[in-house]
């Protein structure tokens, strides 16, 4: 079990394209040559659930129409291809994305592009085209788990984008959108072939985790078949697709108190209100147990989503222990789970 690592794991590689994607300037030369090395990297880390995109001084539509030629635009989501400055282009795709900048990789053959992303994002790692190997050998890209949520990455955030798309169009309250949706959260105890994306869930998730701590494959193994805890899993789908395991909980449960060692949501479904359901059920559950519910939270600079959600939901400190704080609910008024949410417990 370790606690919040100094550089978030890479979420997304942003590639410049000339000079850099391809041999040559596409508005200069007759014709440009995609590198064969870049294009099965990009599969490779499309195959791992890293995710690429393009920050890129071009032509839009001769780039757009240079990248279906060579079969790899659909690799990329939210390119930026503009005459915008790259750290521009780049905060763009994180906020598209919604991940933090420190998960991200930037790879420009130009050294005066990669000092103006590091001028204004200094936290966004870039590397010239010639350290692209060394750079992912050493931050151990391919150590990650590989799970079928990751195989499928690319295609949920697609899906997201056509959940964006139809939310841009629609008239009324968040709340009534979400209720068109037909959003279906499963709940139930983890299983060994949940354990590859338990450990994945914990190395990812930074946003709406509640302490930052991760744990190994072995360790969950371990906690999953423990008599004194519950392992939690949460699936969602709806009508674009299946979100896959987006949620995990761990509880150990004492005789008199519960104590919520961890709970995380993916940040695809922060905005869904997710976090709040998975919440909701523990707090039931401690309540129809006759025990005390507690949470335990260390506070980072990237999870204040999560700890607006225990305070939300009544979550109280009632002390501290070194980074540790202690959170505990008296069970009274607990919230019903919302009507555009149906919930399955397995």
């Amino acid at each position: 079990m370790k606690s919040d690592q100094p550089e978030l794991p890479i979420k997304c590689v942003v590639w410049d394209l000339d000079g850099t994607l391809w041999e040559g300037v596409l508005l200069e030369d007759d014709e440009v040559t995609l590198s064969r090395g870049h294009e099965k990297l990009i599969k490779i880390l499309d195959s791992r659930g890293i995710l690429n995109s393009v920050a890129s001084k071009n032509e839009h539509d001769f780039a757009m129409a240079e990248l279906n030629r060579t079969g790899l635009w659909e690799y990329f989501l939210y390119p930026q291809i503009n005459w915008n400055a790259k750290s521009a282009s780049i905060k763009r795709i994180s906020e598209a994305l919604n991940i933090a900048t420190n998960s991200i990789v930037f790879i420009d053959d130009e050294e005066f592009e990669r000092d103006e992303v590091t001028s204004v994002l200094p936290d966004v790692r870039c590397c010239d085209i010639g350290g692209v190997d060394r750079l992912f050998k050493a931050l151990n890209v391919y150590s990650y788990p590989v799970t079928e949520e990751s195989r499928q990455r690319r295609r949920m955030y697609c899906e997201e984008q056509e959940r964006k798309r139809a939310e841009a169009g629609f008239e009324g309250p968040t709340e009534a959108f979400l209720a068109t949706l037909g959003m279906e959260l499963t709940i139930r105890n983890a299983r060994d072939k949940d354990l590859e994306r338990a450990e994945e869930l914990t190395v990812r998730t930074n946003q709406l985790n509640s302490t930052g701590v991760t744990y190994s494959y072995e360790e969950l193994a371990v906690l999953r078949t423990s008599p004194r805890h519950d392992l939690l899993i949460a699936e969602l789908r709806d009508r674009y697709g299946d979100y896959g395991k987006t949620g995990l909980a761990l509880i150990e449960r004492g005789k008199k108190v519960w104590r919520l060692q961890l709970l995380l949501m993916s940040c695809r479904v922060m905005s869904k209100g997710i976090g709040s359901v998975l919440l909701n059920h523990i707090m039931h559950r401690a309540k129809a147990a006759g025990v005390r519910l507690q949470a335990a939270f260390i506070r980072n600079e990237r999870n204040r989503r999560m700890f607006v959600t225990y305070k939300f939901a009544g979550f109280k400190e009632i002390g501290t222990n070194g980074k540790i704080m202690t959170l505990e609910h008296d069970l009274t008024g607990v919230r019903q789970t919302p009507e555009h949410v149906r919930l399955k417990i397995l």
